[in-house]
């Protein structure tokens, strides 16, 4: 929760693969900094007993079972604590599995302002796409050696609903939650597109 309460703004985040990893709670925090009420939901809630989720989580078997209708009922959950705080405007904000269900989202999710994704792949998106109504906003790494900037690029071209893609030339996957220095310009870069997405749809 931000320092002052009653933010009209708030962002539901989707983690990748990895789940409530520690990055992810204190990426929630990054967002209450800036004046955001933040939640991240927990994929594998249903499945697995206990909250470990670190780097010993043994995360792939609960990612298969993940569906998109898990997913969906999760984000809802979120939007409605989101709501319940006297927040007007819901974001989602997900990084490569989230990144994709983040953009999917626009169309299982109703009456969110906007869908931001880092590194999505469009084969989780592509299916609903006809029934997309928030706007999107796609950060891709330039240089992903797991998702090419053509896949992505397919689902921007026939989305029914505003789309900025923005590609950040010869950076990896999963820069945004690296340290190493070369990616720090980026970083900075892909922090403005995303307070700017957030300022022009609340």
């Amino acid at each position: 929760m931000p320092e002052r309460p009653g933010s009209k703004v708030g962002v539901v985040v989707l983690p990748d693969v990895r789940g409530l990893h520690a990055y992810y709670r204190d990426l929630t925090v990054r967002l209450a900094e800036l004046g955001w009420e933040a939640v991240t939901i927990d994929y594998f809630g249903r499945t697995v007993e206990g909250e470990d989720r670190s780097d010993t989580f043994d995360f792939m078997p609960e990612v298969q079972k993940a569906t998109p209708e898990g997913i969906a009922a999760d984000v809802v959950a979120g939007v409605s604590h989101l709501r319940a705080l006297g927040v007007e405007q819901v974001f989602t904000l997900g990084f490569c599995f989230g990144g994709s269900y983040s953009w999917r989202q626009s169309a299982d999710t109703p009456g969110l302002a906007g869908c931001i994704g880092f590194y999505g792949r469009s084969s989780i998106p592509l299916p609903v796409v006809d029934q997309m109504t928030a706007p999107l906003l796609m950060l891709v790494a330039g240089a992903d050696a797991h998702i090419p900037v053509e896949d992505p690029k397919q689902l921007a071209e026939v989305v029914p609903v505003p789309a900025d893609l923005v590609v950040f030339d010869g950076m990896p996957h999963s820069f945004f939650d690296r340290t190493a220095p070369e990616h720090t310009q980026a970083c900075e870069q892909a922090w403005g597109h995303l307070i700017g997405f957030v300022a022009s749809n609340s």
